[in-house]
């Protein structure tokens, strides 16, 4: 089965805009170099937890949005050597400040172990 990265990030919403062109440029180098889809989502029904939350995990502030976002790929194997040449890549290592506090992103990868759709 494939195997997943998953990320959450908080984003001011004024960098809206600023992020999703990001998203897209390492979307491509992730295409590029193996994952079979790359997926960012805008938090829309985000709601805050009392135990535990998206929100919580993030620390999000008053004026930031939740991301969810994943990267699917045929295998670790993939994804780690896609990993390494994205990390290498140039079109991803342009010093840039990004859009958004990467220190409270949360992020891992995961074996997928069910994949259901309706078609």
């Amino acid at each position: 089965m494939d195997y997943i990265d998953g990320y959450v990030a908080a984003v001011p919403a004024a960098n809206k805009d600023a992020y999703v062109a990001i998203a897209r440029d390492a979307g491509k180098v992730f295409l590029e170099y193996g994952a079979t889809r790359v997926v960012e989502s805008w938090g829309d029904d985000v709601p805050a937890g009392e135990v535990t939350s998206f929100a919580m995990a993030v620390k999000v502030k008053a004026d930031e949005v939740v991301v969810f976002a994943f990267v699917t790929w045929p295998d670790k194997a993939t994804r780690d050597t896609g990993h390494a040449k994205a990390a290498e890549d140039p079109r991803l290592n342009t010093g840039n400040v990004p859009p958004f506090d990467s220190k409270r992103m949360v992020y891992g990868g995961f074996q997928m172990v069910l994949d259901m759709s309706a078609d």
